[in-house]
């Protein structure tokens, strides 16, 4: 018994003596964060300049003719200056419709000043917006000259222009795109545009145009004049039951259709600011139209409303009319 215990205690002593020596455990590390990744800041690409008028017409490339002209002017430092400035551009196609070396002669140095006044025509100073646009009646342009504004039937015209895109923003003002040349009043009728040449050029008077042929009454509102007519638009024509036109266009009919036509027609250049004072005004054809001013609005005969005025020729001026005047039988 007494070996056995001694034994015993030899063989503790042998393990503890083995646990003493036996190396440390290598601890576990503890679990780290991976590294985190460099945030790089989000760049924003900066907002381009905005051009000036000159270079943003330039850019666009349906101006070509207007920027030779400023250049020819001299007008395009002018238009790069500070501003404001509001420009009624007219297309390429807008300047094609002026007659045949108009644009080449006007670019001629002897006429610069010439060209510059038109060109001025265009500009008002300030930034208009098409929305101030619309609230306007007329609009001094730099040149010192008034242009018209009128609405008809959802379209803004300044003057016979149709504004056909507007609110082009650039740094020193705006443009609105027109699509006809605004020529000074004196520049109009030094052009020869006639009362017959300014309704073909428009558009809005086929009919028109095609009655006047035949009845042979081109050549008259050709003439010297001066003349001031009420020019039914081509819906206005329209108005008139199924047929008519067709009728009134045959030769036989030809009279008919004479006294209809000169009874839009009055001697002289009646603006709109005269024709608003009278109740009535003879006609070439020898009968009266009544005149009447209802909230504002100018109505012949009392049904036909006078939609736009003034529109000027080298031999009288237009007013266009919603429907047609037919003389009482």
């Amino acid at each position: 018994m007494k070996r056995f215990t001694t034994v015993l205690s030899v063989l503790l002593i042998a393990v503890f003596a083995l646990a003493a020596c036996a190396p440390a455990a290598t601890p576990t590390p503890a679990p780290t964060m991976a590294p985190k990744a460099t945030e790089i800041p989000a760049t924003t690409e900066p907002a381009p300049k905005p051009m000036d008028i000159v270079d943003t017409a330039v850019a666009d490339g349906r101006f070509k003719t207007l920027a030779a002209a400023l250049t020819a002017a001299g007008l395009v430092d002018t238009l790069k200056g500070t501003g404001p400035f509001t420009v009624f551009a007219p297309t390429d196609e807008a300047f094609a419709k002026l007659p045949a070396g108009t644009i080449d002669e006007l670019l001629k140095p002897e006429n610069k000043q010439k060209l510059t006044d038109i060109l001025i025509y265009h500009v008002v100073s300030g930034k208009v917006m098409a929305a101030d646009v619309v609230k306007l009646t007329s609009a001094t342009t730099v040149l010192g000259k008034d242009v018209t504004v009128k609405v008809d039937m959802g379209n803004v015209y300044v003057n016979e222009a149709k504004v056909i895109i507007t609110d082009i923003a650039t740094s020193n003002g705006i443009i609105h795109v027109i699509d006809s040349v605004l020529l000074p009043p004196a520049e109009d009728a030094m052009m020869g545009k006639t009362i017959v040449d300014v309704a073909v050029a428009d558009g809005r008077f086929k009919t028109l145009a095609a009655a006047l042929t035949a009845a042979g009454l081109v050549d008259t509102l050709q003439g010297a004049g001066p003349f001031t007519v009420f020019a039914p638009t081509d819906e206005a024509f329209a108005k008139l039951p199924a047929g008519t036109i067709d009728e009134l266009l045959k030769p036989e009919n030809k009279q008919k259709l004479t006294d209809i036509l000169l009874y839009h027609v009055v001697s002289g250049k009646v603006m709109a600011t005269d024709v608003v004072k009278l109740t009535s005004a003879p006609t070439v054809l020898g009968k009266d139209v009544t005149i009447t001013v209802k909230d504002g609005k100018v109505f012949l005969n009392d049904t036909v409303q006078v939609i736009i005025t003034d529109i000027e020729a080298s031999n009288g001026v237009i007013h266009v009319i919603d429907a047609v005047l037919l003389p009482a039988q």
